[in-house]
């Protein structure tokens, strides 16, 4: 007779990104109010340190799902990802800018430059997430910026002085900070 067969998901081992991924929905439920900043701390270091899928999921068996999360459209490119937790993420240069960037810093900094970046087309959304952390998003003057979202102990401002010139790009930045900061700026001149 064969022995019974179980299911060995639990112990297969995780990479890189699957450990960020349970980081970054650690993040989501702290801004959502469903973890306090403790219990995010405690869980993205075991995601961190976690070595199988069983480890991974028992620390987010509490929280919904990512299923249970609206999907986006089927059409829709995937946002490019930028992940900063205790430390940097920056973007610059001339880079090929996707229409969507999801950038979130937690207890770390994420700059996202694009006033010398290929812009692909005349919108582009950018949702920035910052808890005790802080995004800035540095535009050239002139650029359209459309700040949304919320800050709680923490700001949203744009430094941007100069009137919108015609045909500019169209920055829609969506945010929320908790104890952060998110910043749209020009670039600092240089004096040298």
């Amino acid at each position: 007779m064969e022995p019974d067969r179980h299911d060995d998901t639990d112990q297969l081992r995780v990479s890189d990104r699957e450990r960020e991924e349970v980081v970054e929905l650690l993040g989501r439920a702290t801004a959502e109010g469903r973890l306090t900043l403790d219990e995010y701390s405690e869980r993205a270091g075991v995601a961190h340190a976690a070595q199988t899928r069983g480890e991974l999921a028992r620390v987010t068996r509490d929280l919904p799902d990512a299923a249970a999360r609206p999907a986006a459209g089927a059409l829709a490119p995937a946002p490019e990802k930028l992940l900063a937790v205790f430390g940097d993420e920056v973007r610059k240069g001339a880079w090929p800018v996707p229409e969507r960037i999801e950038a979130r810093a937690v207890f770390g900094d994420c700059r996202i430059e694009l006033h010398e970046a290929r812009l692909p087309g005349r919108v582009i959304r950018i949702d920035a997430e910052a808890i005790l952390g802080n995004v800035t998003i540095v535009v050239a003057e002139g650029t359209d910026v459309r700040l949304t979202g919320s800050a709680v102990f923490g700001n949203k401002k744009s430094k941007l002085s100069g009137p919108v010139a015609p045909g500019a790009p169209v920055i829609e930045v969506h945010c929320r900070a908790i104890f952060g900061d998110v910043t749209v700026r020009a670039p600092r001149k240089r004096w040298w």
